[in-house]
């Protein structure tokens, strides 16, 4: 290993990049801590600021509650890693988030989940409904994608990318979630409103007689949806989510 590697990560980046790493190892961590994980699989990543073509990704085989600022592995968009990480990583992986991230230059974060609740509703046919307030903020920008097996090839991206389109939301049939945002806080936020709109989904259809919210209300959401976080989206929450971690466990600092 040279010396460069040898340094200390946080020695060897931008504050740019440093600050990144952070707040998606904190994103980790928060999914870990609502039970979104997936032992070791799935991805969240986060683009490096600056010119390069760069991202950030969880080291294969490390659990989401485990993630550390120095533990992310920076990679190009064949999922290849691109500096000093003893760390792994899994390019099979990366595809669907490498697809995203080149299509869509507006994207900073992808989250994508393979939640009980999520995959519950990718399974249905109409897929996510318009029966809680909650499901409204997802609903307005929401695409869906046919399942084509385990996303190892790059053939499935151009069809992925078009079905996402310029939607913030993606549901994978048989498969789970995905937000993409232009950063971490909008990603997280938004990624909070989808599980919890499909987790009241699937319990709400253990009744009958469900009740969809009336058209003329979900044109409207958007903008109300600006109103309730000021403008500000996931930066409204962000700053106590952060707090909330630090109380639990601030190694994802390190």
């Amino acid at each position: 290993m040279n010396a460069t590697a040898e340094k200390p990560v946080r020695d060897r980046v931008s504050e740019q990049e440093w600050n990144t790493r952070v707040d998606l190892a904190a994103c980790y961590r928060l999914i870990a801590a609502h039970g979104w994980d997936d032992l070791i699989f799935t991805h969240v990543s986060a683009r490096v600021p600056g010119p390069d073509e760069h991202f950030l990704i969880n080291a294969y085989g490390m659990l989401f509650e485990e993630m550390t600022a120095s533990s992310l592995v920076k990679v190009d968009l064949q999922g290849n890693k691109v500096d000093d990480s003893h760390h792994p990583v899994n390019p099979a992986g990366f595809v669907i988030h490498s697809a995203i991230h080149e299509a869509r230059p507006d994207v900073a974060c992808i989250i994508h989940t393979h939640t009980t609740s999520g995959v519950a509703v990718s399974i249905q046919p109409e897929g996510l409904r318009p029966l809680s307030q909650t499901a409204l903020f997802p609903y307005c920008s929401v695409g869906y994608h046919d399942y084509e097996g385990v996303a190892l090839l790059d053939d499935e991206k151009p069809r992925l990318v078009a079905d996402l389109g310029d939607h913030s939301n993606l549901i994978l049939r048989n498969h789970g979630l995905l937000t993409a945002a232009g950063s971490i806080p909008d990603a997280f936020l938004q990624i909070f409103v989808l599980e919890k709109a499909c987790e009241i989904q699937i319990k709400a259809q253990t009744g009958n007689n469900l009740i969809e919210v009336d058209q003329r209300i979900q044109s409207g959401m958007l903008a109300q949806a600006k109103e309730v976080t000021k403008g500000l989206g996931g930066d409204l929450a962000w700053p106590a989510l952060l707090r909330k971690l630090d109380r639990m466990d601030s190694s994802f600092r390190n």
